[in-house]
């Protein structure tokens, strides 16, 4: 009978720890992220950044940031209700030193080459296809050395507020 209630015990000591472990673990999963979190996904040799554009012409960031060499995973949401030709939209990385107003007021004449200037493509990092109202669009490259790269949308005239610093760290 005492090995029976030993026993017992035991395993319910036993279920009673493995509940507060998995509360816990899950408590810790819920925590904020802290500098060091931070900092670990910042080391990561991928990143998966997200940027969202509307109708009003206007893009949900003006600054993307990675680390040198990192596989970057970009998506573009169009979360507007416009057709593509109406109100298309695109992500354009841009290389250091490209004249970025002439690579935008050429764009506006480049529709038949998706809005990318002919003579131009040399200039672009990265681009994702030109999208329209509740469309995604993916890309995935390796992000350049350090320094800060522009990027816009190239459809014509979303130059002007669609715009932002893609920085490399």
């Amino acid at each position: 009978m005492k090995k029976l209630i030993l026993a017992l015990s035991v395993i319910i000591f036993t279920a009673c720890n493995n509940n507060v472990q998995k509360d816990q673990s899950s408590t810790e999963s819920l925590q904020p992220a802290t500098e060091e979190t931070t900092a670990l996904a910042e080391q990561a040799s991928q990143v998966e950044l997200t940027i969202s554009g509307g109708d009003d012409m206007k893009f949900d960031k003006t600054e993307l940031k990675v680390r040198a060499g990192q596989t970057v995973k970009l998506i573009l949401k169009h979360i507007g209700k416009a057709p593509i030709d109406a109100m298309g939209h695109n992500v354009v990385i841009l290389s250091q030193n490209t004249d970025f107003d002439a690579f935008a007021n050429a764009a506006i004449d480049a529709k038949d080459n998706g809005y990318i200037p002919k003579g131009m493509e040399k200039a672009v990092i990265a681009k994702t296809a030109m999208i329209g109202g509740g469309q995604i669009a993916e890309i995935i490259f390796t992000a350049p050395a350090k320094g800060t790269y522009d990027f816009l949308c190239s459809f014509p005239g979303h130059y002007i507020n669609m715009k932002g610093k893609f920085i490399v760290k």
